[in-house]
């Protein structure tokens, strides 16, 4: 397994309990929490920043939490096929990465926002971040 974003969930080693997501945005980042046991996600606070002071913010996020590992939702047109933001997501999550050491996995983002919308989310970016997470969980052995 690498370290890089494009590993399935399937390759995610047991050991692995507890991760931080994000769902990736030019203006904001949504986070969450949760963990294996429980599969479930916790929304954290929406990240309102850019470059060093949204990672320096993510830092922040890494010491309190610990995670094992970082999730990044990662969006495709309906089809599958890929996008600028596609792209910008994968782009995060290397930068994640690099910058933390830490395992990132992707995740499928489709339909994550409409979804939180629909759902009533005050903070969508946050609930997407959770539904992201949620889905990747339920995908762990």
């Amino acid at each position: 397994m690498s370290d890089t974003a494009a590993s399935p969930a399937a390759d995610v080693p047991a050991q692995l309990q507890s991760f931080l997501a994000f769902d990736f945005g030019a203006k904001r980042v949504g986070v969450a929490s949760g963990n294996r046991l429980l599969g479930r996600a916790t929304p954290q606070p929406t990240i309102a920043a850019q470059g060093d002071a949204r990672f320096a913010q993510i830092q922040a996020r890494i010491r309190e939490w610990q995670p094992d590992a970082l999730v990044v939702g990662v969006p495709f047109h309906p089809d599958g096929a890929e996008h600028e933001n596609t792209r910008a997501a994968r782009r995060f999550a290397r930068q994640l990465h690099g910058r933390f050491g830490l395992p990132v996995y992707e995740a499928d983002e489709r339909y994550s926002t409409t979804e939180a919308l629909a759902g009533g989310a005050k903070d969508a970016d946050a609930a997407s971040a959770c539904i992201i997470l949620e889905q990747f969980l339920r995908t762990l052995p």
